[in-house]
């Protein structure tokens, strides 16, 4: 017998619901790094939101990381389950579940895995044992299923930290009554980290002699493997979904993704419009909307307070928030801003991360502290402020998968500059180019010149002084402002519809391996294993 009110169950009938369960390294607001988290989250809960689309919630297998709060109170549900842990043995996991909002959140926990400080490595250090911590992840995944003897429909993978589960159900699970018949898809935010695992550490995958055909003689790298498995991959925006096609961008993964054909789109990410909003943001000074934005004045003066800036000063101010890393172009607002200072612009700029670039935007806030901030660390509440006290919002990023920093700034009613890239392509119209629909500023060349250029040409807008042209800022504001971003609207019935595609994918190929010669199954349990680029290190 189990919780779900009776014995095992050894098949499924088909059903137009579906039973849905994701898993991930990072779920906001329980686990974050980045912006995997934020999507994990509002992502489950919104296809809860869906009429007809789930069988029940979403399920959430997360590791139960050391920092990880249950609140207080919570009715939790405990199931205890044995799970390879690698080649070497069993381990007994935990797995406690609770209803997180909307969605039902199942914290894997066992100590030697997930019980330190980070969640991929202590600082910029990656755990060596990654390969193993994220595979007995989605093992245990697996198994608690299993063990409850609740089939699933669709399992959506994560970026690489949980692609051994497509590796699992193919070699493991692939005749398995309650997981065998499970449609995969792999939901890619970040192709620049592969889970490349060298050879010597397969055994940790807990595959046994299977390991040998996995990967190559290098090695396996995680990511690729899930996207030759998966019945459907996609990326998090149309832009970018092109972009990674080309070997300038795909991280040693055009390859494989080119092979996937009509199995490979992208979908925009959306936005969790009730957090994300400036009309009940317990954060900001003021509370404002579109239809009275006037609280925004009243943001500005409270940030510029409290980073130490003059708040009658009307120089406009520049918002960045980001890890300081290349990718997201701190350099390029490093050397953009001489330039910027000498227009008459103060920065606030929030982060953390390479030090070559920190010490470089410490060194320019040295020079010029009552007109740039330099803030050295991870602040949620200031993040909100900076977004709804800024008069423009830097996203200068190299690549950009989707990026959410756009998206809110815009709903708190600040226009972005940003480059010409992925997402941010996609979720922004230069407003010079379509002055009536336009909702920000783009700008191409990844270089300081390019990033001056566009930030100039806002500042213009901004500075005019007639009746029309403060009235062209007002529209600008008012678009930006009442753009859709929710999830239920717009992301997540286009998650829905790859899943039934990927679910339609599954059916198939176990039909045709039914029907098909004594070899076919062994070939429909590899659906997908095509196109094979490269797996060495990139």
């Amino acid at each position: 017998m189990n919780r779900f009110g009776g014995a095992r169950a050894t098949a499924r009938l088909p059903s137009r619901l579906m039973q849905v369960l994701f898993v991930a390294a990072e779920c906001e607001p329980w686990a974050k790094i980045g912006g995997l988290g934020d999507v994990v989250d509002a992502l489950a809960r919104a296809l809860g939101r869906i009429p007809g689309l789930l069988d029940e919630s979403v399920e959430v297998f997360l590791p139960r990381y050391p920092f990880v709060a249950i609140p207080a109170g919570t009715p939790l549900d405990d199931l205890c389950v044995g799970v390879p842990d690698g080649d070497a043995g069993t381990a007994e996991v935990t797995i406690r579940s609770f209803d997180a909002g909307g969605y039902r959140l199942r914290l894997v926990d066992y100590p030697p895995c997930f019980d330190r400080s980070g969640v991929y490595g202590d600082g910029p250090v990656e755990f060596p044992d990654n390969a193993r911590r994220f595979t007995l992840l989605g093992r245990a995944a697996l198994e608690a299923r299993r063990h409850e003897g609740r089939p699933v429909d669709v399992i959506a993978i994560h970026d690489w930290h949980a692609c051994p589960v497509a590796i699992l159900r193919d070699i493991v699970y692939a005749d398995d009554p309650i997981l065998g018949g499970a449609a995969i898809t792999l939901t890619v935010h970040n192709p620049a980290y592969h889970g490349w695992t060298p050879r010597e550490r397969a055994p940790e995958l807990g595959l046994g002699a299977a390991a040998a055909g996995v990967g190559d003689g290098w090695g396996i790298d995680l990511l690729a493997e899930g996207i030759r498995r998966a019945e459907m991959v996609n990326t998090v925006s149309p832009t970018y979904a092109r972009e990674v096609l080309t070997p300038e961008a795909g991280q040693g993964l055009d390859g494989d993704l080119a092979s996937r054909g009509d199995r490979f789109i992208g979908i925009l990410n959306g936005l969790d419009q009730a957090l994300w909003d400036p009309a009940t943001d317990a954060a900001l000074a003021a509370r404002y909307d579109v239809r009275d934005p006037s609280g925004k004045a009243a943001c500005r003066r409270d940030l510029l307070a409290r980073v130490g800036f003059d708040p009658d000063d009307p120089g406009p101010v520049l918002g960045v928030i980001g890890r300081l890393d290349p990718q997201k172009g701190f350099d390029l607002v490093a050397g953009a801003l001489p330039r910027l200072l000498a227009a008459g612009a103060r920065l606030v700029a929030l982060g953390s991360g390479d030090p070559r670039l920190v010490m470089g935007m410490r060194s320019l806030a040295g020079s010029a502290p009552r007109r740039v901030a330099m803030l050295e660390r991870f602040d949620r509440d200031l993040a909100r402020r900076i977004y709804a006290g800024a008069d423009l919002f830097l996203m200068p990023s190299r690549f950009e998968p989707c990026g959410q920093g756009q998206m809110i700034a815009m709903r708190y009613g600040t226009p972005p500059v940003a480059r010409r890239t992925g997402g941010l392509a996609d979720t922004i119209r230069d407003v010079t180019d379509d002055p009536d629909h336009g909702t920000g500023f783009l700008f191409g060349p990844a270089t300081p010149e390019a990033l001056a250029d566009s930030v100039e040409r806002a500042l213009a807008m901004l500075a005019a002084v007639g009746a029309a042209d403060r009235a062209a800022w007002a529209a600008l504001v008012v678009r930006c402002m009442t753009l859709d971003w929710a999830w239920e609207s717009t992301s997540a019935p286009a998650y829905a519809a790859m899943f039934r595609r990927a679910i339609a994918r599954r059916r198939a190929a176990r039909t045709d391996a039914l029907q098909g010669p004594p070899d076919a199954r062994q070939r429909a349990s590899l659906v997908g294993v095509e196109g094979r680029s490269r797996s060495r290190p990139v």
